[in-house]
């Protein structure tokens, strides 16, 4: 995603910002050199983000016919100074350890040992993937990593490159050391379910009796309240008439289209609080099927061996969230006790620069904590079935109709 930023750099700025920029960085990168003074980048920023490239025989490089050929040659001057003429693995030591200067900011000593960064949600897998769960294969290639937000990054590693349509990477040691990383990802999910709330006409009536209990919270409630007046074993069964397909901001994994739309089926002219209570439960779903997608194609592409889904974030917080993921995908579900994934992967980092456990993959054995585990309901695996079904032809759908309006 990087080197389309550089190029309109370029091209619009290039006298007030190319000509004058000593150094571009990726944030992770630019951290590690105010602290440290040292001008190196992480393989994990550079590979993910930048087109570089490293192999599984410790060769990486920058591809000068690439840049030669999209107008960024000159970036090549001083052995790639401006991007990164030294890059190195996530954990590697940076430079001297922390600067005078940082080390005064920070309030710590200087020469503390700063492990080579990680992009954000990179860090929260790595977080993430060494979490120990009793009856679970704790194998790094049998577990899928969630990373929640306003978006979601699902993380798989694998022991050799698999090249997964619609999936980034393979990626070599972006994440764990020795493995490939895909990732895929879905580009609103928080900031989608807060979208469907704040934009319904009942949020503002909820919002001003309950005080200081969070929404999610109310509607899930009001949810068990109404399938217990319906006689019904589970919430989950109340959207059997409301379907959504949410790529209300484009479609990252695994179909990558940034031109989908989101759409809904089962609008009525209810406005009031269960109506939210019913597109809140049906937004979690859909979000669901979006998992269960990214998560089919990376096993047709050869991860046949994902055997439990990792999750951590904000989304990791609410548990109709998290037990629909479990129902959907049919796989149990592991919340760390660490609710700070991200910073756990950050102190993995550091810790592997300190030499602290011989090596990461220690690090990451030793430090990933314990989790609780959540089921699927197996009474509720055969609706989701059917609801998948129909997630798939809402897709198929709109492509029908931009088939039809596209048509001369």
């Amino acid at each position: 995603m990087e080197t389309p930023k550089l190029l309109w750099l370029k091209r619009n700025l290039n006298e007030e910002c190319w000509q004058k920029a000593a150094s571009f960085f990726d944030l992770p990168d630019f951290l590690t050199w105010k602290a440290t003074d040292y001008d190196s980048r992480s393989l994990c920023s550079l590979v993910c983000k930048w087109a570089y490239e490293v192999s599984d025989d410790g060769n990486h490089n920058w591809n000068a016919s690439f840049f030669n050929e999209i107008g960024l040659e000159d970036l090549q001057e001083e052995n790639w100074r401006k991007i990164g003429s030294i890059a190195q693995p996530p954990g590697s030591p940076v430079g001297k350890g922390l600067s005078k200067q940082a080390a005064e900011e920070l309030g710590l000593i200087p020469g503390t040992p700063v492990g080579t960064s990680m992009i954000d949600a990179h860090a929260g897998g790595l977080g993430l993937i060494g979490c120990s769960v009793p009856n679970l294969d704790s194998k790094f290639s049998t577990r899928l990593c969630l990373i929640c937000g306003t978006s979601t990054c699902h993380m798989a590693v694998s022991e050799k490159p698999l090249f997964t349509t619609g999936i980034w990477g393979p990626y070599f040691s972006a994440m764990v050391p020795g493995m490939w990383l895909n990732e895929g990802g879905q580009s609103a999910t928080g900031k989608l379910i807060d979208h469907i709330i704040e934009s319904h006409p009942a949020t503002l009536q909820i919002k001003s009796k309950i005080g200081g209990r969070h929404i999610q919270e109310y509607l899930t409630e009001l949810l068990h309240d109404l399938a217990k007046r319906e006689n019904l074993t589970s919430p989950s069964f109340l959207t059997k008439d409301i379907h959504i397909w949410p790529d209300f901001h484009g479609n990252r994994s695994p179909i990558a289209d940034p031109t989908l739309k989101g759409s809904i089926f089962g609008l009525t002219l209810a406005n009031d609080e269960e109506d939210l209570a019913l597109l809140y439960l049906a937004t979690i779903q859909a979000l669901s099927y979006g998992t269960r997608h990214i998560l089919q194609n990376l096993k047709l592409y050869g991860y046949s061996d994902l055997k439990s889904v990792l999750i951590c974030g904000g989304l990791s917080k609410n548990i109709l969230f998290i037990q629909t993921q479990a129902d959907v995908v049919n796989l149990p579900v592991v919340c760390p006790d660490e609710p700070e994934s991200v910073l756990l992967g950050s102190a993995i980092l550091g810790a592997s620069a300190a030499g602290y456990f011989g090596d990461m993959a220690t690090a990451i054995k030793n430090m990933g904590g314990t989790g609780n585990v959540i089921y699927p309901n197996q009474s509720i695996v055969e609706y989701h079935n059917k609801k998948y079904e129909v997630f798939l032809k809402m897709y198929e759908n709109q492509q029908e109709y931009r088939k039809i309006m596209n048509s001369k």
